[in-house]
């Protein structure tokens, strides 16, 4: 890349800051140095926009013209744009006779060609690139002091020398060791251990100057702090008993997809057993309930809802296994009694 830098225009853009077309053709004319030639123009749409950039790059030949490299990271999200209009176009150029243009996308998602339309898959290369980390953990210790490391040309010499001592002997130590060959055995996404380091390191101050191994195992576990479990915590009781009947109906009948009204049912027989500790809230309040556990994505329709079928009857599936709610409940303030011992019975109430 760095050999052919200085031959060619290489335009680079991020699903996470482009997020429509409009953003991304202004970005675009930016990096290509266009402003000068829209000059006082003022385009009134986007597809103004869109035709000035597609003649600018159709303008020329391949023999004459400098070659452009589109890189698109976070591939996927530039799908979701509307109508695609941006990668169609990008594609069509790249496969025209005109200016020489090259269109490289990167993404996590090995299905994103199943998200592009036919249209745009037509004029896709279907050219795929898998890249799959190799390194073992030795080399992953030292992409870790690699990050961590600060440069020779770091204005504080005397820090910069102190850090860096400290960054190889934290590489040493063994409790840091487990920490990343935990890591590395979940993950060996290098996001992951950039996410580790960042939460270690927001720990740095004036008074704490330098990162130690309590650091990076308290941002061990805060990376992994289980978000859904965390969802938890700000329920109500009612969605609480909600989701300790789903518990139940996953154990009775062993992870099979359950409906309101089965839920409905098993919260009833608990409320009909301790009726002196709960309220007995009426059916909307419960739907209205178990629709908000839906919204907050901890429970699943298995198929997409039909008009016509009745919500009460829709099947579900919970996204919480038993160790995730047993572990919210012991934390959650305030549960009362009954339902901890509820939701603890290895059986549903009979």
């Amino acid at each position: 890349m760095k050999q052919v830098r200085g031959n060619l225009l290489e335009v680079r853009l991020n699903g996470l800051l482009q997020t429509n077309d409009k953003v991304a053709l202004k970005e675009i004319t930016r990096q290509l140095n266009l402003e000068n030639v829209v000059g006082d123009k003022v385009f009134g749409s986007f597809a103004e926009n869109l035709v000035f950039l597609l003649e600018a790059l159709r303008k020329g030949d391949r023999s004459s013209s400098c070659p452009v490299l589109f890189i698109l990271d976070e591939f996927d999200l530039f799908v979701h744009h509307k109508n695609q209009t941006l990668l169609y176009n990008l594609f069509d150029v790249s496969q025209s006779a005109q200016t020489p243009v090259t269109v490289i996308g990167l993404t996590c998602r090995q299905d994103v060609l199943e998200l592009l339309e036919k249209r745009v898959k037509s004029r896709f290369s279907h050219r795929q690139i898998y890249l799959m980390n190799s390194f073992d953990f030795k080399q992953y210790i030292m992409i870790f002091k690699k990050q961590l490391a600060l440069p020779a040309e770091f204005p504080d010499e005397s820090f910069a020398q102190k850090w860096n001592t400290n960054v190889q002997h934290l590489s040493e130590d063994k409790i840091v060791q487990d920490v990343l060959r935990n890591l590395f055995h979940y993950t060996k996404d290098l996001r992951s251990l950039h996410l580790l380091l960042m939460l270690a390191l927001s720990n740095v101050t004036v008074h704490h100057p330098l990162i130690t191994a309590s650091d990076l195992q308290e941002a061990s576990k805060q990376y992994r702090t289980d978000s859904r479990a965390n969802i938890v915590h700000g329920l109500s009781v009612l969605e609480i008993c909600l989701m300790i009947a789903m518990k139940h109906l996953n154990d009775v009948h062993e992870g099979e997809p359950f409906n309101f009204q089965m839920v409905y049912n098993e919260f009833q027989k608990f409320i009909q057993r301790k009726a002196h500790c709960m309220y007995n809230f009426e059916k909307p309040v419960v739907m209205k309930a178990f629709e908000h556990l839906i919204q907050l994505e901890l429970v699943r329709p298995i198929e997409r809802p039909n008009i016509r079928a009745q919500r009460e009857y829709l099947l579900m599936k919970l996204l919480l296994d038993n160790t995730q709610i047993m572990d919210a409940l012991q934390v959650y303030p305030n549960c009362p009694v009954d339902v901890k011992q509820w939701a603890a019975s290895s059986l549903s109430w009979l």
